[in-house]
């Protein structure tokens, strides 16, 4: 596709959002001068970043095509009409538009006790926000900045975070069933004194990532580094380390049951070695777990079987 042409589209899908180069860069964390390269033809964002700016600008993927219909571009710029006037109605009645918060900057909003199933925080900077208490189930969390946000005792059954950054943020007490975090920033958040229920982590680095008093029940890791990390005195049940990097991670005083490591693609002697390297130090794990790292070669001389 000509740059120009792209870099047009960008320029005018940013303009009917009454948006300026530095908030859309600050949205997908790069700066206002890559914005302005893209606008003029100097360069174009790949794949990832055009389907973010899809989200953000609020347009159809196809917006970005070469052949879209340039008297159709307009029309291709949706927006959220007015909420009409009705009789009071209950969570379950709750038109879309209270439902979706779409290219919003909500930095430091007080979210905390509200109960907002099935909600859309998309392409938004939410950074330092309250949901403290919330109840947000069903909710979907995708390209926006979420630093350093409180989500103590937050309801997030069947909620999913991708492509954003959540570093900073406190997961103390939340509730977490069948919640899912895909390609995320997690550096440095906290999850205390809580219970990961079949939650999916996918292709995330949470080396900077706190984990205490953490129960894993059903929890799959797939594509994680969890390389370096302490994951001390916590229980895994019937979790997947699944071509997980995982290097010199320690499990040290954990209670492991039906754990599962599995290699990518076909065992190597990288991955042997990288078996070699953990630590489980006064670990207490089955019989199964335990025979299956023992065949990786793994360092079992402190385990306790149960």
């Amino acid at each position: 596709m000509d740059t120009k042409i792209l870099g047009n589209k960008i320029a005018m899908a940013r303009k009917e959002k009454n948006m300026s180069q530095a908030q859309l860069a600050q949205l997908i964390y790069i700066s206002p001068q890559a914005v302005g390269k893209w606008e003029r033809g100097e360069s174009v964002p790949d794949i990832l970043t055009i389907n973010q700016l899809a989200d953000i600008l609020d347009v159809d993927l196809n917006y970005f095509s070469e052949n879209y219909p340039s008297q159709n571009e307009r029309a291709g710029l949706k927006s959220i009409g007015p909420i009409e006037n009705s009789a009071p109605f209950d969570q379950a009645d709750i038109p879309e538009q209270l439902n979706t918060f779409k290219g919003s900057n909500l930095s430091q909003t007080d979210f905390a006790g509200v109960t907002a199933h099935h909600t859309k925080f998309v392409a938004n900077s939410l950074s330092g926000s309250d949901f403290s208490g919330a109840d947000l189930t069903g909710s979907l969390f995708k390209t926006s900045d979420v630093r350093d946000s409180n989500f103590e005792e937050t309801n997030l059954t069947d909620c999913s975070f991708s492509t954003l950054d959540l570093s900073g943020s406190d997961f103390n007490k939340a509730i977490l069933i069948r919640t899912e975090f895909n390609r995320i920033g997690l550096g440095k958040v906290k999850f205390t004194d809580l219970t990961m229920k079949d939650v999916k982590l996918r292709m995330i680095d949470l080396k900077d990532t706190v984990f205490q008093k953490c129960t894993f029940d059903g929890v799959h890791f797939k594509y994680c580094d969890i390389r370096e990390m302490s994951l001390e005195d916590l229980t895994f049940i019937g979790v997947r380390f699944d071509r997980v990097s995982l290097e010199g991670v320690t499990f040290k005083d954990s209670i492991l049951n039906n754990v599962s490591f599995i290699p990518s693609f076909s065992l190597t002697n990288k991955y042997y070695r990288a078996i070699k390297t953990i630590h489980f130090d006064n670990v207490k794990m089955d019989k199964l777990t335990f025979a299956s790292l023992k065949g990786l070669g793994a360092d079992l001389s402190e385990v306790t079987i149960i």
